[in-house]
């Protein structure tokens, strides 16, 4: 089967009312950080937090009378999972999502929230996988793929329509790959309107899937990332010929520039977003040269991450920009010094997060301890400034290892 811009069109009718048309802002901040025109489609903002519920209708609202009355299947921990489940009870449609036994207990929570059945089996995705073949088989119930399927393709396609209906002079827009559905889909909108516009997918470098897929290498992706809603080791086969056609090229990112990603969007446009969705800016991080001075929409495709997870991001971020350090300050032991110290850290406007206090474990005098703390400071130079106090009180002290996490 092949995607023609005629049934993106179509799905867009069909999802007229159904989801959210997102929108798409400017960012001035970001625009300046990057030395580009910087927009943001934000599909965070759908019901689900993700793109993924607009191929999911168009692939449901497809099925035959009796498939739709047998039931779905699908396989995802993640925003497909929660795109099926949602859109299978809008349509009165029973449906089974297959997890692996690891998934975070908030993504299955929101599934069965959805009136979904969730079978929790398998400790990776594969053994999952291998998993809803069976209960398929056995139920006679309608697969939904992620990603390598027409309708999909089709529905994932509507965020490209949305981007050329706002009529907003754009020169790139650059697109998360995972499976490639999204990419495939936005690609042929865009293409078919405009072929000007360049198409930039990005993956994360431990999954380099599509990038590898186009040039015809071994796929080599694995391993532990913060952007797992792209953590896909083969793309399909659709979506691979699709990409090769239309993608103008894709790029690939540090961890680290997406965790970076996910601080600044929510520090600067105040939005909460996933690894996944985050990934396009870390492109314009990681690439600089290849989006100066251009007009770049970034598709933030989802925002669906684990609170636990943010809060681990953000702390990182502070130590990161120097804002959050950790130091060793010597002090007598006797009573009252820690005391003192934390005066004078007060005085110097800086604020204690954790404080470790150990007397027996350290190559120190019997009569001196060491104070590890981790304060809260303006940055490095402030940092500087409360040694300098501690010192000038008569206490020895001093920064510990490298702040930065790059």
């Amino acid at each position: 089967m092949t995607v023609s811009y005629h049934d993106i069109v179509r799905a867009s009718g069909l999802l007229d009312g159904i989801v959210a048309k997102t929108p798409l802002v400017k960012s001035l901040t970001l625009s300046s950080i990057c030395q580009a025109e910087v927009y943001l489609k934000l599909e965070n903002q759908q019901y689900t937090a993700s793109f993924k519920e607009r191929g999911a209708y168009v692939k449901l609202a497809s099925l035959t009378p009796e498939e739709r009355e047998n039931g779905v299947i699908a396989v995802s921990a993640g925003n497909h999972a929660q795109g099926v489940a949602y859109n299978a009870k809008r349509l009165g449609i029973p449906a089974t999502i297959v997890m692996p036994k690891n998934t975070p207990f908030t993504k299955v929570h929101h599934t069965r929230s959805h009136g979904a059945e969730v079978v929790l089996t398998g400790n990776v995705f594969a053994e999952s996988l291998e998993a809803a073949g069976r209960i398929q088989k056995e139920r006679g119930l309608t697969f939904v793929h992620p990603f390598d399927d027409a309708h999909i393709i089709a529905g994932q396609g509507t965020v490209g329509l949305e981007i050329l209906n706002e009529n907003v002079d754009i020169d790139t827009i650059v697109v998360p790959i995972g499976g490639g559905g999204l990419a495939s889909g936005v690609a042929t909108a865009v293409k078919s309107r405009r072929p000007d516009i360049e198409i930039i997918g990005v993956e994360t470098k431990l999954y380099p899937s599509m990038y590898e897929g186009i040039r015809g290498e071994e796929y080599t992706g694995g391993g532990v990332t913060i952007a797992e809603g792209i953590a896909v080791k083969q793309p399909g086969g659709m979506t691979l010929e699709i990409c090769k056609e239309k993608l103008d090229d894709v790029v690939l990112v540090d961890e680290s520039s997406i965790e970076r990603s996910i601080q600044m969007l929510i520090e600067i446009e105040k939005s909460v977003v996933e690894g996944a969705g985050a990934a396009p800016l870390a492109a314009l991080l990681d690439h600089p040269e290849k989006f100066k001075g251009k007009k770049v929409c970034l598709i933030v495709s989802g925002g669906n991450i684990d609170t636990r997870l943010l809060a681990q991001v953000l702390m990182r971020g502070m130590a990161r920009q120097g804002r959050l350090v950790r130091v060793r300050i010597e002090i007598p032991d006797v009573p009252g010094a820690l005391a003192t110290i934390s005066s004078l850290i007060g005085e110097e406007e800086a604020n204690i997060i954790e404080v470790y206090h150990q007397r027996h474990f350290y190559d120190v005098p019997a009569k001196q301890t060491d104070v590890d703390m981790v304060l809260e400071v303006r940055d490095t130079v402030h940092a500087q400034q409360v040694i300098e106090r501690l010192i000038k009180a008569g206490f020895g002290g001093r920064l510990l290892g490298n702040t930065s996490l790059d």
